[in-house]
């Protein structure tokens, strides 16, 4: 493989679902963001090869979010672009394409990133009123339309949440919170120790946004029905949280015996994050410098009901293709599904008896957190399905590069029982 050269990343604010970015569709979170790096860098309209995006709620108005935001974004005509779908990594999935096509010389210029409105994600009818509509426009006569009216019940009017569905798992018929109770149950993970975690996440991600860290990584966006509201920060996270504060939340997946609560959990979230990468070739070509490498990314898959687990197998599998080790790795982001989830990781990375039972033969090692998600993670920036693959690699890069730190690893657990990570080098040293 050809080296793969990550030129600039950026990201929107992350906003919670139903707050300043409701009315932006998906690929206004995008496009925007893929305009801004083509001008900053100078590079030629028609001289990119390809637009990836992930994206996982895909809106029927845009049914090619990628190719939308290659076309919105004044790319020329013959630049194809298109959407990917990876569940929780469909951004590093983009990311992941990227690298393959720019690696084996197949593309020069890629931009790469994912986006998500969630709060756009749809209600929808239920089969029993989807029938009702039928039904209706096949009528010929008004007796056979009054008859078919006559069969209506108020029932019909229950919504089908296209969230919920998107949330829980086909095979093992758990929504992603029970597995997340799953791994804090089978891992002992107490209910405290989820609370704070949550509680760091909150407080490193209000700390991050009163210091200005995130300002080189978030590109403003114009929101409002309007469009009269400049939104430069995120949106969501708590810095007045509290352990104690969490602790009176009632568990919301398993009200009865559970853990996992709505604070302790990611939130609905909606954002975009972009990347522009380059071969060495289009480096040279056009006086480009760049932030980082993309050294190579590593999917795996396990069991869908303990999916939270997935980072413990994709961190492996990236190590052993890399030849490195943890303790090589600068700074980690992992993605904040759960609290239970991240801890379960640790917990099983530095257990060789937890790990054995996903064929891992040796101890990983131990992250140590102040090597990990250092301004916060989901729990406090939330998780904005289609975009946070690649947005943890944005993070992960500003971060480097503030800190002068060689190697960085983004990871993340994905619905359906798979996980994904990346590994970094930061060239700004």
């Amino acid at each position: 493989m050809k080296p793969v050269y990550l030129v600039d990343g950026k990201r929107t604010p992350s906003v919670k679902a139903g707050a300043d970015l409701k009315e932006i569709a998906a690929p206004y979170l995008g496009h925007y963001l893929v305009r801004h790096l083509l001008d900053k860098h100078g590079l030629p309209s028609d001289q990119i090869d390809e637009v990836i995006v992930g994206n996982t709620g895909t809106p029927a108005k845009y049914p090619n979010v990628g190719r939308v935001i290659a076309l919105e974004a004044g790319l020329h005509k013959k630049t194809s672009g298109y959407s990917v779908h990876r569940n929780c990594a469909s951004g590093m999935e983009a990311l992941s394409q990227a690298y393959d096509k720019i690696g084996s010389g197949r593309a020069h210029l890629v931009f790469a990133g994912g986006v998500e409105n969630m709060t756009q994600m749809p209600l929808m009818f239920n089969k029993q009123m989807t029938e009702f509509f039928m039904e209706m426009m096949k009528a010929k006569t008004t007796a056979q339309k009054l008859k078919i009216v006559s069969s209506f019940r108020p029932n019909f009017l229950a919504p089908v949440i296209a969230i919920e569905q998107g949330l829980t798992d086909p095979f093992c018929g758990r929504n992603m919170g029970q597995t997340a109770e799953t791994l804090a149950r089978e891992l002992n993970i107490t209910r405290r120790e989820q609370d704070e975690f949550a509680n760091r996440s909150h407080h490193l991600a209000a700390a991050a946004t009163k210091e200005g860290k995130f300002r080189e990584e978030i590109l403003p966006i114009t929101a409002g029905h309007k469009l009269d509201k400049m939104i430069a920060d995120d949106i969501g996270f708590r810095d007045n949280s509290t352990v104690d504060g969490l602790g009176k939340l009632k568990p919301y997946f398993e009200k009865e015996t559970g853990t996992v609560t709505v604070g302790n959990a990611c939130p609905i979230t909606d954002g975009g994050s972009m990347w522009l990468l380059a071969s060495e070739e289009a480096v040279k070509k056009y006086n480009l410098d760049p932030v980082a490498k993309l050294v190579d990314y590593h999917f795996h898959g396990l069991e869908p009901e303990r999916m939270g687990l997935g980072p413990v197998l994709a961190i492996q599998g990236l190590l052993k293709r890399t030849g490195m080790t943890l303790d090589q790795i600068d700074l980690f982001e992992i993605n904040e599904a759960f609290a239970a989830q991240v801890l379960g990781c640790l917990k099983v990375m530095k257990d060789k008896n937890l790990s054995s039972k996903w064929g891992i033969n040796e101890t990983m090692g131990d992250i140590p957190l102040e090597k990990l998600n250092v301004n916060g993670g989901g729990i406090a920036l939330g998780h904005p399905v289609g975009s946070t693959g690649s947005r943890l690699v944005v993070t992960l890069a500003h971060e480097l590069k503030r800190r002068k730190q060689k190697y960085g690893l983004a990871s993340l657990c994905i619905g359906g029982g798979q996980g994904g990570a990346v590994l970094i080098e930061n060239l700004k040293l």
